[in-house]
């Protein structure tokens, strides 16, 4: 590594060969900040939907949870291809971090009213970062200076027009444009990458991907351990809760193994489509992270706490989940397992979203048939090994 004055290294691509790439201990501290956004966003979905606003808990949701997932995406791809963990890249690292925190402590406001200042400024900290990042990229290696001077301008425009519209906009506006900017942010990698492709690692790329996925799961298990905690001087409800605190880490535990079933770095190394994998996986972290609203859903209908229906909130727990297995089967298994596999996959998650019809056994059936699930994959796999 190329050593330049006060320490620093030069900032060029990584070798997209290199054996037995993984996780840095900088990454894995990155994504346990990152815990704290998610928490507080399926917490604040739980919430909204447990007081019967659904809709409105949803769609907020979803928004919110795009900050998270497009700045921890973009932090993943740029430190896969230019990771030189120095000084500077550490404390650029931290101050990403720092975003992510503001990020947090804005999510409640931004789900319960469309309230997204905070949200918004936690957001552009972690941006600016990575367009100080670029910039540095685009001074150490001529080969890569179009591509991040590209990245380094798209990202800084888009900031600037996130941060006008909280201040010129009204809240309907405000709320049109979101989508907008959206489509504005994921268009600037496109348009990057045409000037020359970064040097990501592909078992790199699917090792993060792995952890962020153990991030969100992790939300359900949580959730789980809340019902057990709660089922303490419930009495009458104490085995209801205990029983739906089991159901609840079998399906994180089933959503677990249908994600790493099958290893994605090879795949990824063949194909090297890196936006269909990235992308995509929005609908996967998305998915996984709302479960645990509605295993909590689940818990408030059990303890009368809510007056939501108890078919209302199954459907907020079978609808996250069955969507979470077509979205791994659409991203990742399809073109690895066999035909006959793909229908019994694709049919039990219509059966897991359709369980929400018996409100009162749901949460059981949607762990039983993500167990089918599993099994249909393990003996797929078997059958290819031998």
């Amino acid at each position: 590594m190329i050593r330049t004055g006060l320490g620093l290294r030069r900032m060029m691509p990584r070798d997209r060969t290199e054996p037995f790439r993984a996780a840095s201990p900088l990454e894995l501290l990155f994504d346990l900040v990152f815990v704290v956004a998610v928490s507080q966003a399926a917490g604040s979905l739980h919430e909204l939907v447990s007081a019967g606003r659904v809709g409105q808990g949803v769609l907020a949701y979803l928004m919110v949870f795009f900050a998270i997932w497009w700045a921890w995406m973009n932090f993943t791809w740029f430190a896969s291809a230019f990771d030189t963990d120095d000084w500077a890249y550490r404390l650029m690292t931290f101050l990403q971090m720092g975003g992510v925190l503001v990020l947090a402590a804005g999510v409640q406001d931004a789900v319960a009213s469309y309230d997204f200042a905070v949200v918004t400024w936690g957001y552009v900290i972690m941006r600016l970062a990575m367009v100080g990042q670029w910039l540095r990229a685009a001074a150490s290696h001529p080969g890569s200076r179009r591509t991040a001077v590209t990245f380094a301008v798209g990202i800084a425009a888009v900031q600037v027009l996130w941060v006008a519209r909280l201040y010129l906009l009204d809240v309907t506006w405000q709320f049109a444009t979101f989508f907008v900017l959206v489509v504005a942010e994921i268009a600037v990698p496109v348009i990057a990458e045409r000037q020359g492709r970064t040097a990501w690692h592909p078992h790199h790329i699917a090792d993060r991907y792995g952890c962020f996925t153990l991030i969100v799961l992790g939300e359900s298990v949580l959730a789980s351990a809340t019902a057990v905690f709660a089922a303490r001087g419930q009495g009458a409800h104490a085995l209801a809760l205990v029983g739906l605190a089991a159901a609840g880490l079998a399906i994180a535990a089933g959503m677990w193994w249908v994600y790493f079933v099958h290893g994605q770095g090879d795949r990824l190394a063949e194909t090297g489509r890196g936006f269909g994998f990235g992308y995509a996986h929005y609908l996967i972290f998305a998915a996984a992270g709302a479960v645990s609203a509605g295993i909590g859903a689940s818990v408030d209908v059990a303890t009368g706490r809510t007056a939501l229906s108890a078919a209302a909130a199954a459907l907020v727990l079978t609808v996250p989940v069955g969507g979470f297995v077509v979205a791994v089967w659409l991203i990742m298994l399809r073109p690895l397992i066999s035909r006959t596999a793909s229908v019994l996959v694709l049919v039990s998650a219509a059966v897991i979203v359709a369980s929400a019809a018996v409100p009162q056994g749901a949460v059981a059936a949607t762990a039983v048939l993500l167990a089918v699930v599993v099994v249909v994959l393990e003996v797929d796999r078997g059958r290819q090994a031998g």
